[in-house]
């Protein structure tokens, strides 16, 4: 029997060389191969700055240090993303306000941000979800009639584009992470975009312990963190993004691939929608079950035995327990976002994958839901 993960990362020679060359210096941390990941990373998406961390949530908890959010200030952002976009807001003392998504793209509704906006709102957090931007137009409206930070987080969306603007040069800073999901990888890892040198400056001093640049080792200027990328995750991060054109084609490929063999049974599924004017790089290639009657996680437990490897994604954050402790959430609050986290379902996506491996996990997904509906009509 076929055996299909979720994702795999795309590691060849290139990144053992990369590697093997930083063990042979000597030089494991703070050397030369951080600075030149973020200069390539940064000329490659068109920021003018970057700092390189640990991981992607570690660089959202810096940008929203380096934005100045503190405690008793509201920063209104998306439910329905990994845990960290909201979390990060936490960290400084803030309140995470959320907005509700738009239910095709699944990234946050612009309509919906101006309604949640307060005397103590000072920032959007914008999560570009799956590998596509947000209505960027429109909240920047928003942002700049209310007088409001923008912070993206782009962890998911590496290369993405919005009317020919990359994601990660909309707002004050952005963030990418590089787990081994994503479109690139450093094993674990992010980086912080920005058009201030200021910012870059702060965020490099926090994660290094709060050191300045021209101070000296035991020499701290500001409560800080260790937070820093080692030299051979930079390596990777190097090779990585000198063939990133060529996996993100792939990755194109692969969702035309599933668009194709999904599509003809749009009364099982809705498959992902990309907006007009935006480039998607897919980090995930998620649909949503039409009946709200199918049990999802029997889904899950039946293509398992059958080898295909699929998961929820995503919960919505307002939803975990101790969002609903401290804020009092409840069902009903975000209905799109609920919606769309009670019937997505992320399938395996990653390159190496064919398109017959697409075509058999595509026939599997349809037999599976065709099978239950018939159990239930029952």
């Amino acid at each position: 029997m076929k055996n299909y993960p979720i994702a795999k990362p795309y590691i060849t020679k290139k990144e053992e060389k990369y590697v093997l060359n930083v063990l042979r210096s000597g030089i494991l941390s703070i050397g030369p191969k951080i600075e030149e990941f973020e200069k390539k990373f940064s000329d490659k998406i068109g920021a003018k700055y970057a700092c390189a961390v640990s991981s992607g949530t570690a660089g959202l908890h810096l940008a929203m240090i380096a934005a100045g959010i503190k405690k008793g200030d509201e920063v209104i952002t998306s439910p329905f993303s990994f845990i960290a976009s909201a979390n990060c807001i936490l960290y400084v003392g803030a309140k995470p306000v959320f907005a509700d998504i738009n239910p095709v793209t699944y990234n946050i509704d612009p309509v919906k941000i101006e309604k949640k906006i307060t005397p103590k709102t000072r920032a959007i957090l914008v999560t570009h979800i799956f590998g596509q931007a947000c209505d960027m137009e429109a909240i920047l409206k928003i942002a700049k009639k209310h007088k409001l930070k923008i912070i993206e987080d782009a962890c998911e969306s590496v290369n993405a584009e919005y009317k020919g603007k990359k994601v990660g040069t909309f707002g004050e800073s952005a963030v990418f992470a590089f787990y081994p999901n994503k479109q690139i990888t450093t094993g674990e890892g992010g980086i912080i975009t920005t058009r201030s040198k200021k910012t870059q400056e702060i965020c490099r001093s926090l994660r290094n312990q709060g050191r300045s640049e021209n101070m000296q080792w035991l020499d701290h200027k500001r409560l800080g963190y260790n937070y820093r990328m080692d030299e051979m995750s930079a390596a990777v991060g190097i090779a990585q993004l000198e063939k990133l054109d060529f996996m993100i084609t792939q990755r194109q490929k692969i969702a035309g691939w599933y668009n194709k063999y999904l599509l003809p049974h749009s009364n099982f599924i809705q498959i992902p929608l990309t907006a007009e004017h935006n480039i998607h790089t897919w980090f995930v290639y998620v649909i949503t079950i039409k009946n709200k009657r199918v049990s999802r996680n029997k889904i899950i437990a039946t293509l398992n035995k059958e080898g295909v490897s699929t998961k929820p994604y995503l919960p919505s954050i307002h939803l975990f327990d101790f969002y609903r402790k401290k804020y009092y959430y409840k069902k009903g609050d975000f209905p799109v976002s609920e919606r769309v986290s009670e019937s997505s379902l992320a399938l395996p996506f990653y390159i190496g994958i064919t398109e017959e491996d697409v075509k058999y996990i595509s026939k599997k997904i349809i037999n599976a839901l065709r099978n239950y509906e018939k159990r239930i009509q029952k």
